[in-house]
């Protein structure tokens, strides 16, 4: 008989249940000090608030011969961002934490700067957002690492989320060769 052999025990985990069911999705099993993954999320919140501010100002201002097509990709990203921050904070609802949308801390806890370049340059621009995208890239990548199998559910989330950031630095990488 292999000394691995998965036994679950049902009856233990129906009473744990039961008896702390004020915890919602969070269980005995749960991995990680929820608390900090609350708050790595409330950052990543920021990150994505302040990206889609980024973008949204970029895509308003930009000018050049091909605004249009420019600003047309940074409305698309901006509003992906919006809907990564969004799901962000619904995980942390999730956890049983509170979303920090305080207009006061975001920019301080963000990953990326906001920018709004002097000369509405469409090259400054792709190069700002494709500098903020790989930053979050590599910041995503970590997160991730660290939530390892401890928080499966938030992991999937942040893997997803890098999947389209990683999306829009292919964009902007392929605006500014083009």
């Amino acid at each position: 008989m292999a000394t691995d052999d998965f036994v679950l025990d049902v009856s233990r985990i129906r009473a744990e249940a039961r008896q702390k069911m004020e915890a919602g999705p969070v269980t005995g099993t749960y991995g990680l000090d929820q608390e900090k993954v609350i708050s790595v999320l409330n950052d990543v919140v920021a990150t994505e608030v302040v990206c889609w501010l980024r973008y949204t100002r970029h895509a308003i201002s930009a000018t050049g011969i091909d605004r249009a097509q420019v600003a047309a990709e940074f409305t698309e990203h901006a509003a992906e961002e919006l809907e990564h921050g969004r799901r962000a904070a619904e995980r942390i609802s999730q956890l049983g934490g509170r979303p920090d949308f305080d207009p006061a801390g975001l920019a301080r806890r963000a990953h990326t700067d906001y920018t709004a370049p002097a000369d509405d340059d469409l090259q400054t621009m792709l190069k700002d957002n494709l500098v903020a995208e790989r930053i979050v890239i590599s910041t995503y990548q970590e997160i991730a690492r660290w939530l390892g199998d401890h928080d499966p559910t938030t992991r999937r989330l942040i893997e997803s989320i890098l999947e389209e950031e990683e999306e829009h630095a292919d964009d902007l990488l392929d605006l500014l060769a083009g």
